[in-house]
């Protein structure tokens, strides 16, 4: 790298910098002096994030970055150096366990899903040497995958056909073949290859000719419609395009993670306050006359001589690791296993498998499970996620004439409907118009024909049948659009019969069999959104055929034969089909002899090659004559209706995302109910800029100023009034937004003077009004700026875009959830998602039910482990007001390590895998109950607040409660006084039971794996703490427990006051979740499942209330407690329902 910027800065030659030579089978050519071998990358691709060698530096440098992580690290150097009350065990054995299964849950969820994807494309390559070298020769064969970039399939995602041509004057004699390859240097660009080969044959002058993308067979691809081919490797290993495309993806943070980080920053704060609070007194209660060096315990010299700031700084430190049990280290492995054995609930789930691909949902990453709960706006693609991208030709229009295809059995039938005079084509200028346009459908294309193929079980999109001489055949290309084309000129008598050579074959009506030599083809891209091919006719004639879109095709023919098809094209739009237009141009042999000769100069060139091949591109496609258009329908995904309006109904905003026609897709939102009848369509295009002939900027503030007014303004005062939104209301106004490409441009990159930031604030909060927003002609970059946009507006909302094509790629990965659509576009999409699922339909299950329910889980998990912590360390402070301030410990070390481990874990792991605080059905059912914990409502400050005040009310009735039992110490039969560490023990067992049962009472979805957890969880407590105690460890120096537990069982009065404090900790849970009713203008009506049945009925709240006795005999059931589950959660909650909801 240094030495190309040098040489590039200094002068050096140009061509050294930006290509290199290889030479062909590593042959020197005649002629050459020396032959120097480069030195290039060997063909390893290392993908995976980690590596045996780096594994552990870089696993620890990445856990150590989290703030419980670290500061647990310091507390245990603090407790290694510091005399501390507590053994480093306490701290140390935690974090190791932590770090630990965190380490393994990070190596098997990211390197053995990339270990498998490794493994499975290199034996895939088997019969390739593992070594390959730039310039080597090698062989492919059919259904094989290629092992390096080679001069002759597609890696950018998208499963149908690419054609790839051989390099001419190199079909035979590889043997004696001398060639170099000079090509541009590795970039990731997969349509973009620049190179020439210099070939030299039997000591002639060498052979020039260019290569481009349709002579480079791409790594990771896979031969198809071959029996074999050789090609030499120019780009390998890490150089090739499959690797120089992976980006390792951006840590994409739920809403979940940082309401932790902002809750365990509160804590500290506490933890702080509590470690400040008791230094302080303990100086205090020191300064009182013999408190400070009493008979009992008189200090060292050295004690004596230490510096009292030392002594007050290490006081402190020893208080932080007293009560540093505060802060839920283990919450964060235990968030790790809940995410990552949850996400197989979604790879597991039946309902998400596709009989038709026999694949299910697939999940690349286990971290943002919860935030498919959270999500507020959806982007989407058009084609191959709102619809099935398996194209049908529809119909067409010649010279103004509709024509409908209505029996492939009789010949061609033209009638008009209104886009032309009303006769039938019978004239003899019209029949050439016919067989002229027919012709350019059957030829125009990069379709290929695979012979004696078997037709069961095949592709409807890429492959058709047709009977030909009893031979089988069928259709594959790259675009489904183009297979529909041709099959649409089949069923009018023309069929492509595939290629011979450079010659193209196709049989007329007639059944008489034409050829065309193909001379060139003018590939089609996204800027010039057109295709071309040139053709030779036996008589000699040269004939150039385009199609493209028809802004496209529009300007580059005659004035008087748009008007007659532009009606055509427009109606077709309107309806919702797919809209190509079709146009030719005859070429003089001059007019070809120039152009040919342009091309083939373009072609060999290594610099600025594609803006020259644009130019001769535009030239000779100027002046051609329209001859028609062709409509092809693309039908909605199944139940893409239903899925956009239980979006809806749940709250979030659909975002139409496409690159293509507004009248196509404005068509496609009526289809999927994203807009309505009765919605009032504001629209910012271009044809409305253009209007009144002032200049656009002019045009777009005035536009973005009215409808400002008329959806945002004037509709907050509607809302105030109606308080309802679009789903139960038909008089409440609603917007839908329109804009396109350009004029998105104009709003984000307009000029400093034009006020940009205005115009970009007024745009926004009209797309955040409407009900739906439709963005037209949008380029990828385009799509991935207005996720962009809301995703950093006002409020963070929470962001998800689906897509199915590489094209989306961007949006995906901009959004806080990207999901992939297995479609027929590929698996571009796919890889780079969070989520994938084979149909749109998928995704009403996937965020409506394991959103709704992952979220729920892990926000009680959360609260939950800071409130049993809570518990956990707060009798251990109000210890210290009643033993001098000497950071004596409540518990004892094996109970203080052994709380988070072992003894509460397991049930809150259990619950956040399997609760199910509502039944499925009434989650896909009511879609409303999906906003009742929309914005992160169970983690914000409030719920927060009430947790931490039952956990200090908890930890107040544990200590106190105890210290009651105390003022007699002799609770044994025989007058035994107890001590300090029973009475710490009865403290910890009524904490224990305490935090349990609460978990106990809060699950909803009882199963055995819950009913072991948690009364296994007990047992094992009372098993350990008998085992621990009745036993003489010898490795121990002091043995706190022997034979306490045994002991403080002994006596009556021990288990009346941990039954007795038991009961009234769990007090406040019971009477909340029984008395607490919504008051006033709350009380509403909520949708629930029917128990006989799981029909829908429509209970009210008392009725939930009181049902929850009986919501163990029947799964439906369950709803009806949810309520209450919910009141418990947060104090401030009311079930949400279809009236009475802020929009």
């Amino acid at each position: 790298m240094f030495r190309r910027c040098f040489n590039r800065w200094c002068g050096g030659d140009e061509n050294r910098v930006d290509s290199r030579t290889i030479y062909v089978g590593h042959r020197r050519c005649p002629g050459t002096n020396t032959y120097l071998p480069l030195k290039f990358c060997d063909n390893r691709i290392i993908s995976s994030k980690y590596t045996v060698w780096n594994f552990l530096p870089k696993n620890l440098f990445e856990q150590f970055r989290r703030i419980a992580n670290f500061y647990f690290l310091i507390i245990f150097l603090v407790q290694v150096i510091v005399d501390t009350p507590t053994s480093p065990v306490t701290s140390g054995l935690p974090l190791f366990f932590v770090i630990t299964v965190t380490a393994i849950k990070q190596v098997g969820d990211e390197e053995w899903m990339m270990w498998i994807t490794e493994t499975s494309l290199q034996m895939r390559m088997n019969t390739i040497p593992a070594h390959l070298i730039l310039g080597l020769v090698c062989r492919s064969t059919e259904d094989e995958t290629f092992p390096g970039c080679s001069i002759q399939a597609s890696l950018d995602g998208e499963s149908n056909h690419k054609t790839h041509f051989t390099v001419a004057d190199t079909e035979k004699h590889l043997d004696s073949f001398y060639a170099t390859i000079e090509c541009e240097q590795p970039q990731p660009d997969l349509y973009k290859f620049v190179g020439r080969m210099h070939i030299t044959k039997d000591g002639l002058e060498p052979i020039v000719r260019s290569l481009g993308p349709e002579n480079l067979l791409l790594k990771g691809a896979t031969l198809k419609n071959t029996k074999k081919i050789y090609g030499v490797a120019v780009y390998t290993g890490m150089e090739t395009k499959m690797a120089l495309n992976y980006q390792g993806k951006s840590q994409k943070r739920s809403a979940v993670e940082k309401s932790i980080n902002a809750f365990l920053i509160v804590y500290l704060c506490i933890l702080i306050s509590k470690a400040l609070v008791c230094t302080t007194l303990k100086y205090v209660w020191q300064s009182h006359p013999g408190h400070d060096e009493p008979w009992y315990n008189q200090k060292t010299q050295k004690e004596k001589d230490t510096n009292k700031f030392l002594k007050m700084f290490t006081d402190f430190l020893s208080f932080m690791v007293l009560f540093n049990f505060i802060i839920p280290v283990s919450m964060y492995v235990t968030v790790e296993m809940q995410k990552f054995l949850g996400s197989f609930f979604i790879s597991w789930d039946k309902d998400f498998f596709d009989p038709e691909i026999q694949e299910g949902a697939l999940v690349n990453t286990s971290d943002l499970n919860e935030e498919l709960g959270q999500v507020e706006y959806v982007f989407t693609d058009k084609t191959g996620t709102l619809t099935q991208n398996n194209m049908e030709f529809i119909e067409c229009c010649i010279d103004g004439y509709q024509y409908n295809y209505r029996d492939s059995r009789t010949e061609l039938d033209g009638f008009c409907v209104t886009d032309g005079p009303v006769s039938k084509l019978q004239e003899k200028a019209g029949k050439e118009k016919e067989e002229l346009f027919l012709r350019a459908l059957c030829l125009c294309h990069t379709v290929q024909v695979k012979e004696g193929t078997e037709l069961h079980g095949m592709d409807e999109v890429d492959g058709i049948g047709a009977s030909d001489d009893a031979e089988q055949c069928c259709y594959i290309a790259s675009s489904p659009d183009e297979v529909a084309l041709v099959k649409g000129a089949k069923k009018y008598g023309f069929m492509f019969l595939g290629m011979e050579g450079k010659h193209m074959k196709m049989q007329n009506r007639n059944k008489d069999v034409e050829q065309y030599e193909l001379l060139h083809v003018l590939n089609f891209d996204p800027v010039r959104r057109r295709m071309s091919v040139i053709v030779k006719t036996k008589s000699g004639e040269t004939l150039l055929f385009c199609k493209g879109a028809d802004s496209s095709v529009f300007p580059r023919v005659q004035a008087e034969e748009v008007e007659r098809i532009r009606m055509h094209v427009e109606r077709n739009a309107m309806e919702g089909y797919r809209t190509l237009c079709v146009a030719y141009k005859s070429l003089s042999s001059e007019e070809f002899e120039q152009t040919d000769a342009a091309l083939q100069d373009a072609r060999l060139a290594l610099q600025d090659r594609e803006e020259r091949l644009a130019q001769v591109y535009d030239q000779v496609e100027a002046g051609m004559h329209l001859i028609g258009a062709t409509a092809v329908e693309d039908r909605l995904q199944e139940e893409a209706a239903e899925t956009m309006e239980a979006l809806h109904g749940a709250g979030m905003k659909v975002w139409v995302l496409t690159g293509d026609k507004m009248e196509t897709a404005k068509s496609t939102c009526y289809a999927c109910r994203l807009f309505l009848k009765r919605t009032e369509l504001l629209e910012l295009t271009v044809r409305t800029l253009e209007e009144g002939g002032r200049p656009k900027e002019e045009k777009l503030h005035e536009l973005l100023l009215d409808y400002h007014k008329r959806a945002v303004q004037d509709r907050h005062k509607d809302k105030d009034k109606e308080g309802v939104t679009r789903s139960w209301s038909s008089g409440f106004r609603e917007f839908g937004f329109i804009v396109d490409g350009a004029t998105l441009s104009l709003v984000l990159n307009a000029s400093p003077d034009a006020s940009a930031s205005r115009y970009k604030s007024l745009f926004l909060q009209i797309c955040q009004n409407c009900t739906a927003v439709l963005c037209c002609r949008m380029a990828p970059l385009q799509k991935a700026q207005i996720v962009k946009m809301v995703k950093n507006s006002k409020g963070s909302p929470i962001t998800l875009s689906i897509g199915d094509g590489a094209n989306d790629v961007s949006m995906i990965l901009e959004a806080h959830v990207g999901i992939g659509v297995k479609g027929k576009e590929g698996r571009q999409a796919v890889r780079n998602s969070d989520y994938a699922i084979p149909k749109l339909k998928h995704l009403k299950k996937l965020l409506l039910v394991h959103g709704h329910l992952y979220y729920v889980r892990i926000a009680h998990l959360v609260q939950y482990f800071f409130y049993k912590n809570l518990c956990f360390i707060l009798p251990q402070f109000l210890y210290q007001f009643f033993c001098g301030f000497s950071q004596q410990p409540l518990y004892d070390a094996a109970y203080l390590t052994m709380y988070n481990i072992c003894f509460t874990s397991m049930p809150i792991v259990a619950y956040s895998l399997l609760e199910q605080h509502i039944c499925i059905e009434s989650l896909l059912e009511n879609a409303s109950l999906y906003r009742g914990i929309a914005k992160n409502a169970m983690l914000r400050w409030g719920p927060f607040l009430y947790w931490t005040l039952l956990g200090l009310f908890e930890g107040l009735v544990f200590f106190f409660g105890v210290y009651q039992l105390f003022w007699n110490p002799a609770l044994a039969d025989n007058g035994q006084v107890f001590g300090n560490w029973t009475f710490g023990t009865i403290v910890f067992t009524v904490l224990v039971f305490t935090v349990t049962l609460k978990l106990a009472m809060d699950t909803r979805h009882w199963t055995w794996v819950n009913h072991f957890v948690i009364w296994g969880s007990l047992a094992f407590y009372i098993f350990f703490s008998f085992f621990w105690g009745g036993i003489i460890w010898p490795f121990m120096q002091q043995q706190r427990l022997y034979f306490v537990f045994a002991n403080m069982l002994s006596s009556v009065s021990a288990w009346l006051i941990i039954i007795l404090l038991i009961v009234v900790s769990l007090l406040p849970d019971i009477v909340i979740g029984v008395f607490r009713q919504p008051q006033g203008p709350d009380r509403q009506q909520v949708p629930g499942p029917d128990p006989a049945g799981c029909e829908t009925r429509t209970p009210l709240l008392s009725e939930a209330t009181s049902a929850g006795a009986t919501e163990q005999t029947s799964q439906c059931t369950r709803i009806l407690s949810t309520f209450q589950y919910k009141q418990n959660l947060i104090p401030d909650w009311r079930p949400p329902g279809p009236l009475l909801i802020e929009s």
